[in-house]
């Protein structure tokens, strides 16, 4: 009998471990923009995207950031967890981006780190968080848990003269746009990685080029690209503060409609957006012409998405995003992979939060507890359902101001606001403080606010009857719903 006994042990380790060892786990692909709007059509230059990702896979309609600034939403990405849990702010060293503490505590604990811990090769190369490499933050010589191959970049997003870590050295970049274009820097050193790669071992990718975020510098080849565009002019275009009594204190502050020489200088920027993610769509393309060479694309998970949205003139508002409108923190998210139907929509609502559990889940890797997000993996791998537990989630940012008031601008004192970098319209404050409800059902769809100002102000919309949030319904909105 206890002969017996073992030979059963011995089959049914046998099989355990050829199961173990001969399955064939998922790679994971993150292609990540910086400020990539989707209410403004920041999809429609990304043809080749549209075509390997988008057709091959699921687009969803209803990506939001929970977060509408890089640093913070970056976080929630990494860690699955809203900011007033991660408890980076904003941008700032001061807001808890990069600091010592973030990588004593939560840094820890991003997805990365149980995709090593469960045997996966990690790569990650472009921007990570935006005090990343300052002399307060470590340096150059802090790689995060859980990268076996770190090309980060110093500080936030640029396309010539930079620095990035490679590994924890630091490389200096120029202005050569043959061998400097931090795009295709970013790219090329990812075509290089899955050069060494094959079925034997998984592989999770991270990559984060700049585009289309500031200075917004398109690569050579595209410098005269959409010359003819301009930035859509939405019915919240230029609406400015006089005629918007019912928003809150910062938009309230833009006293005149925008000059013809701002409207310009947004039309400029819209062009030299798309033109720098026509150089992300080629990295794209040559990203999966390398995974279909190397055999490795129908086991391979890709996804793109951005860390926040942006508005260009709503509310005239010049450039930016940090505030809680559907053009901040709506995104583009593309999925194609195993199992995933190719060409659906997906309109159940998913959020930057969820990315790290849907990573993980795939990947058959179990998902801490502690997660705010919830995976959206039987999403893609069931297109029939089409309900979830959640209907709501919040939306919160935490306003910034300069300690000293702004130059040229003497309307405003010390400790009132930050960004103001045009005709002093202001992008941030700290009275633009906020936490929101977000609804999104077959049977609603509104947003709901409050500040934390000095007025206790709300605002509220119903998206569906107002899309573009030009009416406030706050505070008989609360009362109906």
């Amino acid at each position: 009998m206890k002969h017996r006994l073992n030979g059963l042990f011995q089959i049914l380790f046998f099989f355990t471990f050829k199961s173990i060892c001969f399955s064939n786990p998922v790679n994971i692909i993150i292609v990540l923009t910086d400020d990539q709007d989707i209410t403004l059509g920041g999809l429609v230059p990304l043809k080749k995207i549209n075509t390997l990702v988008s057709k091959q896979g699921a687009e969803f309609s209803n990506m939001f950031v929970t977060t509408p600034l890089c640093c913070p939403s970056r976080a929630s990405i990494l860690t699955g967890k809203y900011a007033h849990n991660h408890n980076i702010r904003n941008n700032s060293l001061d807001g808890n981006c990069n600091s010592l503490s973030w990588q004593k505590n939560h840094e820890k604990e991003t997805f990365a780190v149980y995709f090593k811990r469960a045997g996966y090769s990690t790569f990650y190369a472009g921007k990570y968080l935006n005090q990343y490499g300052t002399k307060a933050s470590g340096g150059v010589k802090h790689i995060p848990p859980g990268w076996d191959h770190w090309a980060g970049l110093v500080g936030n997003s640029v396309y010539y003269n930079y620095s990035l870590s490679l590994n924890g050295k630091r490389v200096e970049h120029g202005s050569d746009p043959e061998k400097d274009y931090l795009t295709n820097v970013i790219f090329n050193k990812a075509l290089n990685f899955l050069d060494k790669q094959n079925e034997t071992k998984p592989f999770l990718m991270f990559l984060s080029p700049p585009a289309p975020h500031s200075p917004f510098t398109p690569d050579t080849p595209y410098q005269n690209n959409f010359s003819k565009l301009s930035a859509p002019r939405t019915p919240n275009f230029g609406v400015y503060g006089k005629k918007n009594k019912d928003k809150h204190w910062l938009l309230r502050q833009v006293q005149e409609p925008l000059s013809d020489s701002v409207v310009n200088t947004i039309d400029s920027i819209f062009r030299n957006r798309w033109r720098t993610l026509l150089s992300v769509d080629d990295g794209v393309e040559n990203l999966i012409l390398k995974l279909k060479e190397k055999k490795l694309l129908e086991n391979t998970y890709l996804f793109f998405t951005s860390d926040n949205g942006f508005h260009l003139g709503q509310f005239s508002l010049p450039t930016d995003k940090r505030q809680l409108y559907e053009f901040d923190i709506r995104v583009p998210l593309l999925v194609r992979g195993p199992d995933v139907q190719k060409d659906i929509q997906i309109k159940h609502p998913v959020l930057n939060i969820d990315l790290a559990p849907t990573f993980l889940e795939l990947a058959n890797i179990p998902v801490p507890k502690d997660y705010d997000g919830e995976s959206f993996a039987s999403f893609l791998k069931n297109t029939s359902q089409t309900s979830s537990k959640r209907t709501s989630f919040i939306i919160e940012h935490q306003g910034e101001s300069t300690r000293s008031a702004v130059p040229g601008c003497p309307q405003y004192g010390a400790g009132e606001v930050h960004t103001c970098e045009i005709d002093c319209i202001c992008e941030d404050s700290w009275n633009n403080t906020y936490t929101c409800v977000r609804h999104l059902s077959d049977a609603a769809n509104y947003i709901s606010c409050m500040f934390q100002d000095n007025e206790q102000f709300g605002e509220a919309y119903n998206i569906t009857e107002d899309p573009f949030q030009l009416k406030n319904l706050f505070p008989n909105f609360i009362h109906n719903w």
